[in-house]
């Protein structure tokens, strides 16, 4: 292996592994490469990795079968829950090419997953886990709720409708804010929208409870309901009364209500292509785990002419039927102010590719922030990226039609939908953004970064947008 590989401790890669990574065949002919695969360094085999994937993910898409399984087999060499970032997320998109493969098979998909059970425990526990091992939550709360004070200062009856009421945090910290208002706190009414009645339950619990200690008037009005199924009357929304929208995270699951069964499987680049382009990107010497995917995206692959753009999916170019007359309804309950928090991601292509290679580069951003903050022997940290970032990463890759519900789009796709629905944007809450930008300034990791444009807040880990925060309000 001396002729192969530098010396441990050299600052660059060396042109065999350069030669011998480039003119590697992805077909099953070439023979096992086994034998070296543990021997690689980090950044080598970061980017072996990232090759095998894309490669694995074109075999899985035009259906040869028998090449993608030997290429996973070679994945598992390297991937592992455990490992460094590159080596996590692999670990995650290689399960999800998998489960791909396997919908091919109904019968046997159906058969394997057949005795899995939902825990209500575990759906709160993945909740838990987001709102503590990253901030993105918490700067959400900061301003949703400055900009839901200052819209209904001087309202004496108000209602927040929760469109992801997964639990009490966010408005445990209204209470106090309202409570302390000068003329005192309103009536306040919370309608708390989720699918499952034993989270609406703890909540109202826990609400009411806290609403009592700070005497301020209070009603649950609990609806179990999936947001697509939403019956808008169950709202109760009433005359006189201020009111006011919360949705995180929630809105792009509409986008999978507008796709239809015919989808098209746009043409994958080919594996020479792939191979050409890796050589140029081992020579980059990246810098940081991230860069490894960013680079091996915009250099080992070329979008498909509809990925340029979130029009390539059905629910992008245009705001279609389902999440249209959504976006109308809510338009219609003629709220003072609604706050809009979704992933700034593109991964609503048709193209499976595309949407691989969008997802690849932000997964490896959010697995990367938990490298900055929690230990890899973390529990918590499996648990978060098994339970809630590798599923959505399974349901992105191995899911289509309305199956496929983690549709993330970028902000400007939901700027177009929310003003084609007769909402007018308004700046965030200039107190929100400031406080907002305190706590992440204290948060402990140099990493995250919060960006103000024209009244919208963007969240960054190091240059990658994660998450995006809007206000708005219906426009008679």
């Amino acid at each position: 292996m001396e002729s192969v590989f530098q010396e441990e401790g050299s600052s660059s890669v060396t042109s065999s592994p350069l030669q011998f990574f480039s003119m590697m065949s992805l077909s099953p002919g070439i023979g096992s490469p086994y034998p070296w695969l543990r021997e690689l360094k980090s950044e080598e085999r970061g980017l072996y990795l990232i090759h095998l994937l894309i490669g694995c993910a074109n075999q899985v898409a035009s259906g040869n079968l028998e090449n993608a399984n030997m290429l996973l087999e070679q994945i598992s060499q390297l991937a592992s829950p455990d490992g460094d970032t590159i080596q996590r997320v692999a670990a995650y998109f290689t399960e999800a090419l998998a489960d791909r493969i396997l919908k091919t098979w109904p019968g046997l998909h159906k058969a394997l997953n057949s005795t899995r059970i939902a825990m209500v425990s575990e759906g709160i526990l993945v909740q838990k886990l987001f709102f503590e091992l990253f901030p993105f939550l918490k700067m959400s709360y900061i301003l949703t709720n400055q900009a839901i004070v200052e819209a209904m200062e001087g309202e004496k009856m108000v209602h927040v409708i929760d469109l992801n009421a997964t639990g009490p945090a966010q408005w445990v910290a209204l209470f106090r804010v309202l409570s302390a208002r000068p003329e005192g706190p309103p009536h306040l009414r919370i309608t708390g929208v989720h699918h499952q009645k034993e989270v609406l339950d703890q909540m109202a619990h826990k609400l009411t409870e806290e609403a009592e200690k700070l005497d301020i008037p209070f009603q649950f009005n609990p609806v179990v309901s999936k947001i697509e199924n939403l019956d808008f009357d169950k709202l109760r929304v009433k005359t006189g009364e201020a009111l006011a929208i919360s949705s995180i995270l929630q809105l792009h699951s509409l986008l999978a209500l507008d796709d239809d069964a015919s989808r098209r499987r746009s043409p994958l680049p080919s594996n020479n292509s792939n191979a050409i382009q890796l050589q140029k990107i081992l020579q980059m010497h990246p810098n940081t785990r991230c860069d490894l995917v960013e680079k091996d995206m915009v250099h080992g692959y070329s979008p498909s002419p509809d990925s340029a753009s979130a029009s390539s999916s059905p629910g992008s170019s245009s705001t279609s039927m389902k999440s249209e007359s959504f976006l109308n309804a809510l338009w219609g309950l003629s709220p003072k102010i609604m706050v809009v928090t979704e992933q700034d991601f593109n991964h609503n292509s048709s193209n499976l590719m595309d949407r691989l290679l969008e997802s690849l580069n932000s997964y490896a951003a959010l697995f990367d922030c938990l490298e900055c903050t929690v230990s890899r022997a973390s529990l918590d940290r499996m648990k978060i990226e098994k339970m809630l970032l590798g599923e959505e990463i399974k349901n992105i890759v191995a899911c289509e039609g309305a199956e496929r519900r983690e549709r993330h789009e970028k902000m400007d796709k939901w700027i177009q939908r929310l003003d084609s629905s007769g909402f007018a944007n308004v700046p965030l809450s200039r107190q929100g953004v400031t406080q907002a930008m305190r706590f992440l300034e204290n948060y402990g990791c140099n990493g995250y970064r919060m960006r103000e444009e024209n009244g919208c807040v963007i969240i960054y880990w190091q240059d990658r947008t994660l998450f995006s925060v809007t206000a708005w309000r219906s426009r008679r």
